[in-house]
Formats: C-alpha cells, sequence, structure tokens
C-alpha cells in the first residue's frame, strides 16, 4: 500500500531536506491548517450549527457579512495569535491591521487571508474556501534596537516577497492547497482521522486551454479587449481561435482556481465601467497574490492585464485590481489584447494604471 505524507511530514522535508521553509514558518502554516479544519467544521454543520445567514454587519469594503465570514475570521485570529509566529495580520473583514497582543511573542511572518471566499454560495451549498498569504515581517528600526511599531506599511510588499500562499477550498471534500515557492502540493483532509493528507504534488497547469471563467452577465461594462478575448472565445471553430470554448463560472475564486490548477482554463475578473475609479473587484494583497503565486508556481501566468500581479508595488491594504489568470497561453493572448488597446488608445480607452 503507498505510503500516505502528512502535511507535517511535507513540511518538515520542505525544511530539512531541501531548505525551502524555516521552522516558525512551518508551524504558522500548520496553525493555518488547524483553523482552516475548525472551518471546514462550521461550513459542514451549515443549518445544523446556525451558522448560515447574514450577520447584519457589514466590513471595511462595504459588502454585508455572513455569519460564517465573522466566525471564519475568528477562527483564524485565535489560532495565529498566541503561537509566536506572527507579527501581525490583516484580513478582508479588518479595516485595519491586527497587530499580535504584547502578552504574545512576536514572531517574524505576516499574515493575510480572505477568510471565507464566495461568501455567495455559503447559503446555496456551493464551495466556497479559505485563501491566505505569508510575508516575512520586514527588517526596520526594531532590529536595530529602535521603536518600531507595526502598521500597514509593513504589509505593503510585492506578491513577489511571498513566502507561502495557498486556499483551502470546502467542498466535497475538504483540501488544502500550498506553495512554499517549491510547486504546489494539494492536501486533502481525512475526515475520520481529522489529518491532512498528500495527494497531489507538483501540478502543472496546461499552457493551452478550451476553458474560460468570467461573469458574462458585465458583458456590457468591460474594456474592449476583454470583450474583443471574450467575443472570439464564443465564436469557437468557426472563429479567429479555430476551436470551441467552454464556459465556467462559479461565482466563488477558490474553487474557479482550484478547477483551473486541476484541468487548466483561465479566469477573468476584469475592471469595468461601473466603478471607473477602482482598478477591478478582486483584493491585491490577499487575493491576486496568493491565487497567483500559486499559478506561477504551476506553471501558468497571471496579470492585471498589463503587468505581471506578483510586481506589482502595493500602496493601500485592501487596494484592487484586475485580474486574468490560468493557462498561459491564454493569460498571454489576454494581456496583449489589453498592451495593443494601450498602443491605440484613441479607439480603444482603457482605465489609467492604478
Amino acid at each position: 500500500m503507498k505510503k500516505r505524507i502528512s502535511l507535517t511530514q511535507y513540511l518538515v522535508e520542505q525544511q530539512r531536506q531541501h531548505g525551502h521553509i524555516p521552522g516558525q514558518l512551518r508551524l504558522l502554516i500548520e496553525v493555518v491548517a488547524r483553523a482552516c479544519k475548525r472551518i471546514s467544521l462550521s461550513v459542514n454543520k451549515g443549518a445544523l450549527g446556525d451558522v448560515l445567514g447574514s450577520a447584519d454587519t457589514e466590513n471595511v469594503q462595504g459588502e454585508v457579512q455572513k455569519k460564517l465570514d465573522v466566525i471564519a475570521n475568528e477562527v483564524l485570529i485565535e489560532a495565529n495569535e498566541w503561537g509566536g509566529h506572527l507579527a501581525a495580520m490583516a484580513s478582508e473583514e479588518m479595516e485595519d491591521i491586527y497587530a499580535v497582543p504584547n502578552r504574545f511573542p512576536q514572531g517574524e511572518y505576516l499574515l493575510l487571508f480572505d477568510p471565507l471566499d464566495g461568501s455567495s454560495n455559503i447559503d446555496v451549498n456551493v464551495s466556497i474556501g479559505t485563501i491566505f498569504s505569508v510575508l516575512k515581517k520586514p527588517e526596520t528600526g526594531a532590529e536595530r534596537r529602535e521603536p518600531h511599531t507595526l502598521g500597514e506599511a509593513d504589509f505593503l510588499q510585492p506578491g513577489s516577497a511571498q513566502a507561502a500562499a495557498g486556499y483551502c477550498v470546502y467542498g466535497p471534500q475538504t483540501t488544502l492547497v500550498l506553495t512554499v515557492g517549491d510547486g504546489v502540493a494539494v492536501f486533502t483532509l481525512d475526515r475520520e482521522q481529522g489529518s491532512w493528507t498528500l495527494t497531489q504534488d507538483g501540478i502543472r497547469i496546461p499552457d493551452d486551454t478550451q476553458e474560460f471563467a468570467i461573469n458574462m452577465s458585465n458583458k456590457r461594462h468591460w474594456a474592449a479587449p476583454v470583450t474583443r478575448y471574450i467575443d472570439e472565445c464564443l465564436a469557437g471553430r468557426d472563429g479567429p481561435r479555430g476551436k470551441d470554448f467552454n464556459m465556467r463560472w462559479i461565482a466563488s475564486m477558490v474553487a474557479d482556481v482550484h478547477r483551473i490548477l486541476t484541468r487548466g482554463g483561465v479566469f477573468l475578473y476584469p475592471w469595468d465601467k461601473r466603478e471607473p475609479g477602482k482598478a477591478g473587484k478582486l483584493r491585491l494583497m490577499y487575493e491576486a497574490n496568493p491565487m497567483a503565486f500559486l499559478i506561477e508556481q504551476a506553471g501558468g501566468a497571471a496579470t492585471d492585464g498589463r503587468r505581471r500581479i506578483l510586481d506589482i508595488a502595493p500602496q493601500r491594504l485592501h487596494e484592487r485590481v484586475s485580474v486574468v489568470l490560468g493557462s498561459k497561453n491564454e493569460v498571454d493572448r489576454a494581456t496583449r489584447y489589453h498592451l495593443e488597446a494601450d498602443a491605440n488608445p484613441s479607439s480603444n480607452p482603457l482605465p489609467p494604471l492604478y
């Protein structure tokens, strides 16, 4: 019988044999994984646990919070604040950063997370998930024995600086997808044993695909390059692409990205004219960056239509961004259409770079 590898064993090997992660990061990832197990239990109980429906509150984004949004946020904070691995956390559900209280030891890392992605799907029993990103606390005056209070500026690092990233899908199986900069590994929760078991390693996204994921209801609001790209896909084998495409849209980023990591595809969440002053809908720091890191580690690509997402220098904690990610050749094509429009702005007006 094939030997099963646990998450802990996988991380220890990454630490000892490959030298990819230090011990403190390994322990941090294990704590996040345990928190995801607790969130999974709440999600699985559904109506039996009185966790469905609205919490009758709004988050910093002005979005109505579901009960599970609040629960997941609290679980991640409580699990991570005392272990000594973190200096501070930031969440979609909190306006400001959450510094580790003085009564606990302060670690070397910063954790960002979307505690429950796809909240609109909670009450209809469709896959939702948790997305997380780990950054190293920047060297500051504190290391030079000068006073330093952690603030938002410490989090404003490009995605290329991530030490680890991942997401957990709460679906028919509870699945944890992780990168520490050495490829992408998938772990499945054994509910009977309560443990994470490695079920895939070294995931590779095919360069070409015939599937795209986008919210077609917003088509009338898109910029010209996005309309051009999707229209060509819809034209099928009789159009300029010479092949038929299928469309998939789950409205849960973790589920859509998980499908792309599993079998390829391209995911688009572009800027549109409804909110022209915003660069996009998704959040750069705790949605786009971790997903882009995972996608690139699996051989795919991720841009905002013009730039590699992992190269973007963030200006704000809750900064938004357009996203095109997945199979490399399709992302390259959609990005090229944006750059061509930039070169001819009179006929194809685009929003400015944010």
